[in-house]
């Protein structure tokens, strides 16, 4: 599961995902995104790439109508099977920008957040799936995030991660063929990884703010 994580970064960011209309995004941080929230993300292929701002809860293209706050993840394992995902693996495929996530780790006193990020701290991508809702004259562009089984690291607080990768190679998930897509749906190695405990204010959605991220 991936319920909150952060995008703390401004337009540098665009030199580590270069796209083609960067100088028409104004990249806004946040320090706790949280579901139906707009969301930093690149769509495109083969080198023509576009970074836009998407509703974090897909809504299926064939949906009736507007229910609750969308899907906010789908498992990798069965992503290609699934009726509101299945058919967005071929085509319509997305790289959600961030710098951290959060996940929270059962105690015998209750849920203790933590915030996992690059040993680097550079800003990476998840793994996402988009779609367009139209009705009623509304035109609604949602998505999801990518989840897979934990790593080590990951492990010792939640048994499901977000799908990441490095910028170095994440246009590879908008290039792909759809086969070779579904196969890179891994977790990242731990020793890519590190994390700390943060603040419980992470719990409640309405607090976004640097603090956020600080140590507890």
């Amino acid at each position: 599961m991936c319920g909150r994580f952060t995008q703390t970064f401004d337009e540098d960011v665009f030199e580590y995902f270069p796209v083609l209309n960067h100088s028409d995004i104004t990249v806004e941080r946040t320090f706790n995104a949280a579901p139906s929230q707009k969301l930093l993300a690149i769509a495109g292929s083969d080198g023509s790439y576009k970074a836009g701002y998407l509703k974090w809860g897909l809504v299926p293209s064939w949906t009736s109508a507007l229910k609750g706050s969308g899907i906010i993840n789908a498992r990798a394992e069965t992503v290609a099977e699934k009726p509101s995902f299945k058919h967005l693996i071929e085509r319509k495929r997305c790289l959600i920008l961030a710098d951290s996530f959060y996940e929270w780790k059962k105690t015998d006193t209750g849920k203790n957040p933590y915030r996992f990020l690059l040993r680097s701290e550079e800003p990476f991508a998840f793994a996402g799936l988009w779609d367009r809702w139209r009705k009623d004259g509304k035109d609604l562009v949602t998505c999801t995030i990518l989840t897979t089984k934990a790593n080590e690291l990951v492990h010792e607080v939640h048994d499901r991660m977000p799908v990441i990768f490095q910028h170095r190679t994440a246009f590879t998930w908008l290039d792909l063929s759809k086969e070779d897509a579904l196969e890179n749906l891994l977790p990242i190695p731990e020793e890519e990884m590190k994390a700390y405990q943060v603040s419980s204010m992470v719990n409640s959605p309405a607090i976004n703010e640097p603090s956020c991220t600080f140590p507890a």
